[in-house]
């Protein structure tokens, strides 16, 4: 697997280029781990989510927060300052798992914990897609699969900052179980890991040694002008 820590300079670009890697994998491309953090707030939904039911669009206008949709399903979320986010571009064929959309979570997951559980404790997956520490969401996490390669992405809080999630997302209309109706700031929680030991557990529990030095930039740009800065997939729901 090659390793990817690129951030591009717009939003749209960001979202289209973990598809675009997709796309690529699809096409011979490699296994990718990626990682990259957005410097301010903005609010991304989930290609599912409906605006009127998960935004507070009007804070959002007010304060100058952008609201943009990703290609794969989940929940709307908050980005900003110490909001770690990753990809990850898996071939179906690397672990039996990963054929079926629930086992590959698990899959991913316990891969992801085992390297997380020396760093902080008592950490799990609860919900569909929710790692947790002490009953507290620090990562979410959603999927989109092709035909030989899933993309399967999503935030590690670790310096997150979360007092102004309920100004611009409102409560969920489904919940899971666990979350017991808490606000959002009862709710999420940060990772006590340092962003440098984060991204070396990352790279060590993939094998993300060697970096991904071309990228398919042509992709990006044609999705970025085809869907992510068009208002019709934006507000399609």
């Amino acid at each position: 697997m090659l390793f990817f820590d690129q951030t591009l300079p717009t939003l749209p670009e960001n979202l289209a280029l973990d598809e675009a890697l997709l796309l690529d994998a699809e096409s011979g491309g490699p296994e990718v781990l990626r990682l990259w953090q957005w410097p301010a707030h903005a609010v991304v939904l989930g290609a599912g989510g409906r605006i009127a039911d998960d935004v507070h669009e009007d804070a959002c206008r007010a304060d100058g927060v952008p609201i943009l949709r990703r290609s794969s399903g989940g929940g709307t979320v908050l980005l900003g300052p110490g909001c770690l986010l990753y990809s990850l571009i898996l071939r179906f064929d690397r672990a039996p798992a990963l054929a079926d959309l629930h086992a590959s979570y698990r899959f991913i997951f316990e891969t992801l914990l085992d390297g997380l559980r020396p760093h902080a404790t008592p950490l799990a997956l609860q919900g569909t897609s929710d790692l947790t520490l002490a009953n507290r969401k620090f990562s979410g996490n959603s999927q989109q699969r092709k035909r030989t390669h899933l993309l399967h992405h999503g935030t590690l809080l670790y310096a997150f900052d979360a007092t102004p999630i309920p100004r611009y997302l409102k409560p969920p209309p489904r919940q899971p179980e666990y979350r017991q109706q808490r606000d959002h700031t009862e709710f999420v929680t940060n990772l006590p890991i340092a962003l440098k030991v984060l991204t070396r557990v990352l790279r060590e529990v993939w094998r993300a040694d060697e970096e991904l030095r071309e990228w398919p930039a042509a992709s990006v740009w044609q999705l970025v002008a085809e869907k992510y800065e068009r208002e019709e997939w934006i507000r399609r729901r």
